[in-house]
């Protein structure tokens, strides 16, 4: 029987949005609404509570979104409750300010339970705050880059891939009409997995992810390779966060007031900018940025982050394993797909983790048997 002690809880979407953050909600709040639970959104994330932003989500509030990209509650990747910018000094740095206390002030006094926090790495970071404050949290895992420690696959990431697939099919025609060598620039921050799949499924020539630093010779050998052999064209899929053997990766800008800094960004110029200066092929660059998050979820998104909604009502109303005690450090789960299955995991196994392409990465493998390459030293 669900714990009749969950009458009221609360849910938000925080980070960067992406396609699939309306069909968790929706199947939290119809799931909820099923068992006689009352639902209230959280605006722009965390930011919500710190700025008291809530309001009720009722079954005809989420009726037709399954479909809609983005989130109808709003979100926010600046607002850490711990470590909020709340202005600026005169010399520039931020004015941080611990909120948590007033964070626990706003669940309370709405009489939340419990929360469901959707979002990536730093949101469930943020999450184990209040799970130390005695909030019990269920983690959903968002992210397009696929980078949360714990579950083999978020939602959000096929869609993403699937966006940056069909760009690279089009830049492939232009490419291949006017001779040139064309970098395409996709997401990912630290980890590969956007570009991997992406060039894999686009057939790029040439891959270049964080994973393995990558040598700007190698990379312009195969292009020379390729127009010996009659490919007048060749098309390289970077993510941004991949850097050069003994290098740093391409920071486009920082951002002081952020959780997370650091704006990946320029690879794809660069890149293109060295080819073209060290084989005299005209080269040029595509930089897709958040065109990749937004749009229609793709039906595996769509279904992934139902069943993610689900299980995260499950886990709420019977806890699971070692949280049946309902106490809320063990009673916090991350939802998880691991080895084809759904389940969950202790929300603090994910917080401030990265998963990252390994070595033995299958689809390393495969791409290397076809004629991929990854531009190694």
């Amino acid at each position: 029987m669900p714990s009749p002690s969950i009458t009221r809880i609360g849910v938000l979407t925080g980070g960067g949005d992406c396609p699939g953050l309306n069909a968790v909600i929706r199947a939290v709040v119809k799931d909820a609404a099923s068992h006689g639970i009352e639902t209230v959104g959280i605006e722009d994330g965390f930011l919500g509570l710190i700025e008291n932003r809530v309001r009720p989500l009722t079954p005809d509030d989420v009726s037709g979104i399954l479909a809609d990209g983005g989130t109808i509650l709003g979100s926010s990747n600046k607002a850490n409750p711990s470590r909020f910018a709340c202005g600026m000094l005169p010399d520039g740095s931020p004015i941080i300010e611990d909120r948590t206390d007033f964070c626990m002030s706003v669940i309370e006094r709405h009489g939340l339970q419990a929360l469901v926090v959707v979002g990536g790495d730093g949101t469930m970071s943020c999450a184990e705050i209040m799970v130390q404050r005695g909030v019990r949290c269920i983690g959903v895992p968002k992210t397009i880059d696929n980078d949360i420690h714990g579950t083999d696959l978020t939602f959000g990431f096929s869609t993403a891939v699937q966006t940056a697939t069909d760009a690279i099919d089009r830049v492939r025609t232009t490419a291949a009409s006017h001779h040139r060598v064309m970098v395409v620039e996709v997401m990912g921050r630290n980890a590969g997995w956007i570009a991997l799949h992406a060039g894999v499924a686009s057939g790029s020539d040439i891959i270049l992810i964080p994973e393995i630093p990558f040598s700007i010779e190698s990379v312009c050998d195969q292009i020379r390779e390729r127009a010996g052999r009659g490919k007048r064209y060749s098309i390289v899929c970077a993510s941004e966060g991949a850097r050069p053997v003994g290098g740093k990766a391409f920071v486009e800008r920082i951002v002081a007031t952020s959780p997370d800094p650091i704006r990946l960004g320029g690879i794809g110029r660069a890149v293109a900018d060295q080819i073209e200066e060290r084989t005299g092929i005209e080269s040029r660059y595509v930089v897709l940025g958040h065109v990749q998050r937004g749009g229609t979820p793709v039906a595996l998104d769509r279904v992934l982050a139902t069943l993610f909604g689900d299980h995260a009502m499950e886990l709420l109303k019977f806890g699971s394993g070692p949280a049946r005690d309902m106490d809320a450090s063990r009673g916090s789960r991350l939802v998880v797909w691991k080895d084809g299955r759904l389940g969950d995991i202790a929300l603090t196994e994910a917080s401030n983790k990265q998963r990252l392409v390994a070595p033995d990465q299958p689809l390393l493998a495969a791409a290397r048997s076809v004629g991929t390459s990854f531009a190694e030293a």
